[in-house]
């Protein structure tokens, strides 16, 4: 019996990496635009750091997460509990007073598998830590609007606010009253939040719950001044990027984390899952974990919602894989030549592909039509013989005769300065 992927993980195969590659590529030079440095954090940490940031009574916690109770470890699903972690550890703060991070890679949660979600999932994760500024909370969304902008995608934003300390229990007490008048009229596990994560409610997807909070108070109605002033001032600096937005009072995030600004990116191309990015502020959490009393905010984005989104609308042009030459070799004298000039070659830095099976010169240029091969250099017996190859250029179909009457380090040369630097 064949022995395949766990349900819900999923190989990412040469034929898609391109994307993926893309993907990081652009984020990466983004977030250097914009002062993010890149922070690597293990996949596993103790459960107690996820149980305290992202709360007890989150869906997260209580279902999702793949936890090892016999040794108190837990793989992570989701980045800024790790970061968080890693900064108070290494006194970060101390080093530089805002800290701007970034990371990407893998996180895992137990949950059903479907379009553009996966158990292990791929995000990237970007942070500015020690910032209370509204600008810096537009800042961070512009940021994320111009990665989605330059990967060609088409997406809405929308925000709120989720308040403070301050102003958030008297609405979450006024949320539960309303809740209960309506107990009958909600999801079972509706029913469960209004005792335990009463504001989850709000985005509950489920239709009956969706129409019962059509009618909930909105906790922006019930922000404190600060909070209030806060929002308007996100507001003000998102128009002055030029962003579009929507404000939406139903808008919660899962984590308990959260305080004042979240967002979302939305699409409309992947089903019920609308989300390919999301965040918001958590000016409690650093303290809370045992750190410095700082604020800090930031996003993550599914890699794998991005790839699928690329796939369906955008229209960029990124750089696939290729080989800037494949060297075909006809008989022993000749594939003794093409190895030793692809040794010299790759350590020029050409990539450079060569067939040792001694196949047809059908197949060898079919082979190097599937590897995408910018040039192929072509050496039979004859060729050989005449101290003469042919250098063809797999896009144009063009050839040329390429000498041999030196030695392999110049024809490294000669072909280098042929081929050129590599597309962008």
């Amino acid at each position: 019996m064949k022995i395949q992927a766990i349900n819900g993980f999923k190989d990412i195969l040469p034929d898609t990496i391109d994307r993926w590659q893309y993907i990081e590529q652009r984020a990466r030079d983004i977030f250097a635009r914009f002062g993010l440095q890149e922070i690597r954090v293990p996949i596993l940490e103790k459960t107690e750091l996820f149980v305290r940031s992202i709360g007890e009574a989150t869906d997260v916690v209580e279902k999702e997460m793949y936890s090892f109770p016999d040794k108190g470890i837990t793989m992570r699903p989701e980045a800024t509990a790790s970061i968080m972690r890693a900064f108070i550890e290494h006194g970060l703060h101390v080093q530089q007073p805002v800290q701007r991070l970034y990371t990407i890679g893998p996180m895992f949660r137990h949950e059903r598998p479907q379009k553009g979600r996966l158990r292990q999932f791929h995000q990237l994760d970007a942070e500015i830590i020690g910032a209370t500024e509204p600008l810096v909370d537009a800042e961070l969304i512009a940021m994320g609007q111009m990665l989605l902008d330059e990967l060609g995608l088409h997406t809405s934003l929308e925000i709120n606010s989720l308040g403070c300390p301050v102003c958030r229990p008297p609405f979450k007490a006024l949320l539960v009253a309303f809740l209960k008048q309506h107990h009958t009229d909600l999801c079972d596990d509706c029913r469960r939040r209004t005792h335990t994560n009463p504001l989850r409610v709000l985005d509950c997807k489920q239709a009956t719950c969706r129409a019962v909070v059509q009618s909930a108070p909105s906790l922006l109605d019930m922000l404190c001044r600060d909070c209030d002033d806060h929002f308007q001032r996100v507001g003000q600096a998102l128009h002055h990027f030029d962003l579009d937005f929507q404000i939406n009072r139903f808008m919660v995030r899962g984590l308990d984390y959260y305080t004042r600004t979240t967002f979302e990116f939305l699409t409309t191309a992947l089903g019920a899952q609308a989300a390919v990015g999301a965040g918001g502020r958590y000016d409690g959490l650093i303290e809370q974990l045992g750190g410095p009393a700082l604020s800090g905010i930031g996003f993550a984005m599914g890699l794998e919602r991005l790839a699928l989104l690329m796939e369906q609308q955008s229209t960029q042009k990124y750089t696939a894989s290729f080989m800037d030459i494949f060297l075909i070799a006809l008989g022993d004298n000749a594939l003794n030549a093409c190895s030793r000039l692809a040794h010299l070659l790759r350590k020029n830095g050409v990539k450079t592909a060569i067939d040792y099976a001694g196949r047809s010169l059908k197949a060898q240029l079919k082979q190097a039509n599937r590897i995408n091969a910018r040039y192929s250099l072509i050496l039979g017996e004859d060729e050989w013989l005449q101290h003469e190859a042919i250098l063809r250029n797999m896009h144009t179909q063009e050839q040329q005769p390429f000498a041999l009457t030196d030695t392999p380090e110049e024809w490294c040369s000669r072909l280098a300065d042929i081929i050129g630097p590599a597309p962008q």
